[in-house]
């Protein structure tokens, strides 16, 4: 059964999990803003979904975006003088696209049906914990060519296997496809498989090159075309 969910189209991918800075400033995602804190919308919850590389109008179609995105509950909301706001959410749950409904609301609602991860795979435990360490080293690695020591750290060893994969990516500056990749495979191993070969491609890269990536703003200007 479908579920109704606002929608905030970005050029950007949210993993369930990951905390995202943004600065509203469009009207009518600043009514999403104020709807949320004043209960109008109880849940404190919106969809960001990744709009398409070729899209440079406004979104009308469900093909314009991307197939599957996130959830995000709003966390923190500070309203500047101006009227804009600076909130920070956190992922929680994928959904995947099925309609759009651009007039019953402000902003635009989507009709959305939720993506599990499939059942758990039978590989013994110990292929688990192999592929897991293996994809929390290409971590290590890629942190350590990227940022200083202080400004990252290493997920709980005691996070579950389906949430691992997503806990590496969060905080690394993946392409968007790459980061839609990992949002949309519900296998876990196959997810942590994909990330750890991700960020040994792009420690690589960073050691190559001898460069590291700009930190990421604060907070996140949204570009989106609606």
């Amino acid at each position: 059964m479908a579920d109704s969910l606002p929608l905030f189209p970005l050029q950007a991918v949210l993993l369930p999990g990951a905390n995202l800075p943004l600065h509203v400033f469009e009207p009518r995602y600043r009514q999403l803003t104020v709807d949320m804190i004043s209960g109008k919308l109880p849940e404190m919850t919106f969809g960001i979904i990744a709009l398409r590389p070729s899209v440079d109008r406004e979104v009308t179609e469900v093909g314009q975006l991307h197939a599957v995105g996130c959830s995000a509950r709003l966390r923190e909301a500070e309203r500047l003088p101006d009227g804009r706001f600076d909130i920070i959410t956190t992922g929680e749950r994928r959904f995947r696209l099925l309609e759009l409904d651009t007039t019953s609301a402000p902003y635009m609602m989507g009709s959305v049906e939720w993506v599990p991860d499939t059942e758990q795979s039978t590989a013994a435990a110990e292929s688990v914990s192999a592929l897991a360490e293996s994809a929390r080293s290409a971590h290590r690695r890629y942190c350590t060519a990227a940022w200083k020591r202080e400004d990252w750290t290493e997920p709980a060893a005691d996070t579950e296997t389906c949430h691992l994969a997503h806990q590496l990516a969060a905080d690394c500056l993946l392409s968007l496809d790459d980061r839609q990749d990992l949002l949309e495979e519900v296998r876990p191993l196959h997810r942590l498989r994909m990330v750890g070969q991700l960020l040994n491609r792009e420690a690589g890269f960073l050691s190559a090159l001898r460069a590291v990536p700009a930190p990421p703003a604060h907070f996140t200007d949204p570009i989106n075309l609606n």
